[in-house]
């Protein structure tokens, strides 16, 4: 897992194409995909799961098992509905080969039906462009704030108000981070909860010229695509997960510099990514 600090929050995650894909948010108490389930994912509450795939949803029933072996109280997955059965049956087959079924909340929803974590916190699932039920996912914070007319009113005025059935406060959503999961650029990058988060993590998965063709068959995004990606996108921080390990990071880097402009390049932070080792000699 590597650890990367983005914007406010800190991510853990560990992302190659094909192979593996889980990112944590342990501020937020939540995860996105659920990988092979590493052990940094376990003690996470709330696991996003983007769709089907293996190698992004894999871990689900070791997830549980891991969180009852450890005496943690049974984890939740979010998950499009159509996935609830299969993963529940998954689940009583793997309870069939160990002797038991491990605890755990299976949630379905769909775009539009959030689901909230906490008191001050809810998921919005959305809907991506990677064929089956695959679904993204925004963390937003959630204040209430007095409106501006009552703003110089007592705190006794402001009880009375509440008691005669004033309507007081408003709502305030504050998109602290938006997960795009497997897909290509969709109406979904429009939408204020995901294109105004603090970070919003996307996949590019293919760099090289000849396989742009492959990206398109597979709904993944080409690095050609990134330029009118980003130019939808107002957060500071873009995090860019799912590269395919046939492409070194530093061609990515290149490739990065050749397409973008300089405020783009600022805001990305390329996941996997990992500091440089300094050698130290005597």
């Amino acid at each position: 897992m590597v650890h990367k600090t983005v914007g406010s929050l800190e991510l853990y995650g560990f992302s190659l194409a094909g192979e593996e894909t889980v990112i944590t948010v342990p501020a937020l108490n939540v995860a996105f995909d659920v990988g092979r389930a590493p052990r940094e994912l376990v003690t996470i509450d709330h696991v996003c799961l983007s769709h089907g795939h293996m190698d992004h949803a894999a871990g689900v029933a070791y997830y549980f098992s891991q969180r009852a072996f450890l005496g943690i109280p049974p984890g939740c997955v979010i998950v499009h509905h159509r996935l609830v059965s299969p993963l529940e049956e998954l689940l009583q087959v793997w309870g069939k080969i160990e002797g038991h079924i491990s605890p755990g909340r299976i949630v379905g929803a769909d775009e539009g039906e959030d689901v909230a974590i906490r008191r001050d916190l809810v998921v919005r699932p959305f809907r991506v462009c990677h064929g089956g039920h695959a679904l993204g996912f925004s963390v937003i914070e959630v204040r209430k704030k007095l409106k501006p007319e009552y703003a110089d009113c007592s705190g006794p005025q402001i009880v009375d108000l509440k008691r005669a059935g004033h309507d007081i406060e408003y709502r305030l959503e504050l998109p602290r981070v938006a997960y795009c999961g497997d897909s290509v650029g969709g109406r979904f990058l429009d939408y204020d909860h995901v294109r105004n988060a603090e970070v919003v993590i996307i996949e590019c998965t293919f760099f090289d010229d000849d396989h742009v063709d492959r990206a398109r068959k597979g709904q993944h995004v080409h690095v050609r695509e990134l330029p009118a990606i980003l130019e939808r996108l107002r957060s500071p921080n873009v995090v860019i997960a799912h590269i395919t390990r046939r492409t070194f990071l530093r061609d990515v880097r290149h490739a990065l510099k050749k397409l973008l402009n300089q405020a783009d390049l600022e805001r990305i932070t390329l996941l996997m990514e990992r500091p440089r080792r300094t050698e130290h000699r005597p």
